[in-house]
């Protein structure tokens, strides 16, 4: 019995023994063996190692990427804003010795020398960087953070600040900022357009000026279009050169016959005069004037036919004795 207690013992040791000097090293994991204290030879590749039993000790480190956020850290800017910037770090373990063996804890390690460099970057940037440059921050923060963390055998992949938390005065007075920017674009584009349009416009009269009939093609074309929409009032252009015209066809100094006879006209009904001229202050343009101005201009254009043209060019009297004996004439006739 006793000899069988002593086997049953050994194989239990054995058993013991077998199973604490077999290790499993995972895919993702390296295994770093210390021998009575001391760093024995490379680090373990992934499967099963064996190991001396109580002498060994196993120590597995993870190679996969650790992403670690950054707490929000607050800090004042170089144009004098306070800030609270987040970011996130990724990083993983390049050298499994030395995460071990040079640092405590590497990961503490890694997310203190994050919150330093992050906040030394808030101090050495501009409000504008942070909020629109953040890629050049991301990488000066990741070259900041990866100079002491190359030494404990850590690879910093990335870094990325997440976000930018701005007082409410900064963020008001940056929503006035780009309302006026937005406003300033308008009145630029309008502007724009007028200056374009005014160019064509100008073009557009210089090929009316060399061609009249484009005037009244284009004339003719906007009646049209006013009279689609069933107005009951037209309104024509009238040339301000026609005006202009009989303006200065205008007779100003009547006859002395027609003058004292209008004098008198205006003494018995009382109209004011002009005391240095003893002449009515009446404007001098009549209907008859602006009648006679319109006929020597049509006549100037060649519109008025010859027969009338004669006509008009009769005196008054004669025009009166003409046109007595033409109506004697028609009564004879009849």
């Amino acid at each position: 019995m006793l000899a069988l207690s002593i086997l049953a013992a050994l194989v239990a040791l054995g058993a013991i023994t077998l199973g604490n000097s077999l290790k499993i090293v995972k895919q993702y994991e390296r295994g770093v063996v210390f021998r009575l204290g001391r760093v024995s030879s490379a680090p373990k590749s992934p499967g099963m190692t064996a190991i001396i039993p109580f002498v060994d000790k196993l120590e597995k480190v993870n190679l996969q990427i650790v992403t670690m956020p950054i707490p929000a850290q607050e800090g004042i800017t170089r144009d004098n804003v306070t800030v609270r910037v987040d970011a996130v770090i990724y990083f993983k373990v390049v050298d499994p010795r030395k995460a071990l063996v040079d640092v405590e804890d590497y990961q503490l390690a890694v997310g203190q020398v994050a919150q330093t460099s992050l906040r030394s970057i808030i101090g050495q940037s501009e409000l504008d960087d942070l909020l629109t440059n953040r890629e050049r921050l991301n990488q000066g923060l990741a070259i900041m953070i990866d100079s002491p963390a190359v030494d404990w055998g850590i690879h910093i992949d990335r870094v990325e600040i997440k976000d930018v938390a701005l007082p409410e005065t900064m963020k008001r007075s940056m929503s006035r900022q780009a309302e006026a920017e937005r406003e300033r674009r308008s009145r630029v584009i309008i502007a724009d357009g007028e200056l374009q349009a005014s160019n064509k416009l100008a073009q557009a009269s210089e090929a009316m000026a060399h061609t009249p009939s484009a005037l009244q093609l284009r004339l003719l074309q906007t009646i049209v279009e006013v009279a689609a929409e069933r107005n009951s009032t037209l309104v024509l252009p009238f040339p301000v050169e026609l005006l202009r015209f009989l303006e200065s066809n205008t007779p100003t100094n009547r006859p002395t016959a027609e003058a004292a006879a209008d004098s008198r006209t205006h003494a018995e009904s009382g109209a004011p005069t002009d005391p240095t001229t003893a002449e009515p202050t009446a404007p001098p343009a009549d209907l008859d004037a602006i009648v006679q101005a319109m006929s020597e201009s049509l006549k100037l254009t060649g519109l008025m036919p010859e027969t009338e043209r004669v006509t008009s060019d009769m005196p008054e009297q004669e025009r009166t004795t003409s046109d007595a004996a033409e109506q004697e004439e028609h009564l004879g006739h009849a």
